[in-house]
């Protein structure tokens, strides 16, 4: 038996107002004639975007939803480079500090999935240096929140460059580069075009990183065996971590742009994964990269319930 347990990204649908990702561009920022005035209005915009995140997880309570994606854009423009002697810490350290106790006193699981342009695989300086910052970001809002940040933020592999081989070994010698204290907080995932989950493998295995399966995405790059094959060495990646094993659901907007999210996720997808993994592992932990966000959690919990030798543990969990 496995517990299966959903979560969603960042936004709700359902409340209203409740943007944890407003933001001020930095073109707009220089308008202002007073930098500290500017500094404030970002401050301004954080802590309401902290606070609509609570929100959400208030919200989520009510549904019994434990899992969460928190936006990256919690904090506009926090690593520009623009306002590097800027201690945003300082004006949103309580806010932070509430979220991360509420996460805490419920149970709940937080993580990141930092932006595209964090490329750890990357042969220019400028990029892997600016992937650190934003790293280090991300860091500091978990280890704010008083939330450990070990296995919190999920990563893609990066560029082909031209040469997938090379481009591995570049990973590796970049990760090298970084401290020990942000490797801890990354997970790697598979992607749709360059990277499969047995390229992942290869990387996690040898870092001893835990590797986030994406079926969505294994599908849209599928020039490999049945899914099923990997997933014993799937587990295998997260046995030094204390989460559970997690994965990423979405369906195809459709055929000709089956790349792209759908607004809703497929139940008979999910029920056949769940089929075929039930007994492998504890718990699976599965985030749904939906664009209706917590109103396709709730419906594919709905189109769930027809299948009868499901055990429901509360509003977003069940056990096969």
């Amino acid at each position: 038996m496995t517990i299966f347990r959903f979560g969603y990204v960042a936004m709700s649908m359902q409340v209203k107002n409740s943007s944890p990702s407003q933001t001020v561009t930095f073109k707009t920022f220089n308008k202002y004639s007073d930098r500290e005035a500017a500094i404030r209005k970002l401050e301004r915009i954080a802590q309401s975007n902290i606070r609509n995140c609570l929100r959400l997880l208030k919200h989520n309570k009510a549904f019994d939803i434990s899992f969460f994606r928190l936006s990256s854009k919690l904090v506009p423009l926090a690593t520009h480079e623009e306002l590097a002697d800027w201690d945003y810490l300082e004006a949103i350290d309580e806010d932070l500090g509430e979220l991360g106790r509420f996460a805490k006193g419920n149970q709940m699981r937080l993580d990141f999935h930092p932006d595209h342009f964090v490329v750890i695989n990357s042969p220019k300086e400028e990029i892997l240096s600016s992937s650190v910052k934003t790293l280090r970001y991300h860091h500091r809002l978990l280890s704010a929140m008083g939330l450990s940040a070990v296995h919190r933020c999920v990563l893609h592999t990066g560029g082909l460059y031209g040469n997938k081989e090379k481009a591995l070994e570049q990973f590796i010698d970049n990760w090298s580069r970084i401290s020990t204290q942000l490797q801890k907080m990354i997970l790697l995932e598979n992607d749709d075009k360059s990277f499969h989950i047995e390229d992942v493998l290869y990387l996690c295995e040898k870092l001893e990183m835990p590797a986030v399966f994406d079926l969505h995405h294994h599908q849209a790059n599928h020039h490999l065996p049945e899914w099923m094959d990997y997933w014993e060495r799937i587990v295998g990646t997260w046995h030094h971590s204390q989460l559970p094993v997690k994965v990423h659901f979405s369906s195809p907007k459709n055929q000709q742009q089956f790349r792209h999210h759908a607004d809703y996720v497929d139940a008979n997808m999910v029920m056949e994964f769940a089929k075929k993994v039930s007994g492998s592992v504890t718990q699976v932990d599965c985030m749904l990269e939906a664009k209706q966000k917590d109103l396709a959690l709730l419906k594919l919990v709905n189109d769930l319930k027809k299948y009868k030798e499901l055990e429901w543990i509360n509003q977003s969990t069940f056990s096969l």
